[in-house]
């Protein structure tokens, strides 16, 4: 099988930044007497996109203070972005400059939900982007993912088939997303995602190096 095109997650494929995001909302919850757990994290940030907020709702937190505390989550989020000067997930600049090497036409985006402003905080200065033929954050689709509509908009954007790309998740919500979409799936593993066997993908790989032999073959 060739194909011409793959569409990317972000945070724990291309950056290893899922641990800021589970640190940024474990500290809202905190002073609520919750501490979330990595699987809490999986849960319902990762498997589902329901986040922990029905936790304050069970308590008696308003929805103004909970749409106040997610808007505390962000900020925090962002602060801890730049402090971690975030870098590429090993291998992953290797790879990508692979990938754009001269050979037969590939074209890549990225699909994330990542607010534009925490994406542009993650790659400011990094040297990842010039390897995509777009971006598309949460801004630029009404339903996030697992809804299929991110990655049918990457399509689009490709200009290709289904059946002539696939996409690289590292989560069941995206996983979800793209299989409704009737994309390929290839599941990069990671440390909160290890566990989980990600039914339904198509392929599972537990390394960069095992993904970059995948789609090299693939090409």
């Amino acid at each position: 099988m060739r194909i011409e095109g793959i569409l990317w997650d972000n945070d724990g494929v291309l950056v290893d930044t899922e641990r800021l995001f589970y640190q940024s909302n474990r500290e809202v919850f905190l002073p609520f007497g919750i501490d979330l757990s990595e699987l809490d994290f999986f849960n319902w940030y990762l498997a589902d996109n329901c986040g922990a907020w029905h936790l304050l709702e069970q308590r008696g937190v308003t929805q103004q203070h909970i749409a106040e505390l997610r808007d505390d989550r962000n900020r925090r989020y962002a602060e801890l972005l730049l402090d971690a000067a975030v870098t590429p997930i090993a291998g992953v600049a290797e790879m990508l400059s692979a990938l754009s090497a001269p050979g037969p036409r590939l074209r890549m985006g990225v699909v994330t939900s990542s607010m534009g402003y925490h994406f542009e905080l993650i790659h400011g200065k990094l040297d990842l982007l010039r390897h995509f033929a777009f971006v598309l954050t949460a801004e630029a689709y009404a339903q996030p993912k697992p809804s299929p509509e991110p990655y049918l908009l990457g399509l689009e954007r490709l200009g290709l088939q289904a059946a002539q790309c696939v996409v690289v998740e590292d989560s069941p919500r995206g996983l979800q997303a793209a299989t409704a979409a009737g994309i390929r799936c290839i599941v990069l593993r990671h440390a909160l995602t290890r566990h989980y066997d990600f039914p339904g993908a198509w392929r599972i790989v537990d390394s960069v190096a095992e993904l970059h032999s995948l789609l090299a073959g693939l090409r």
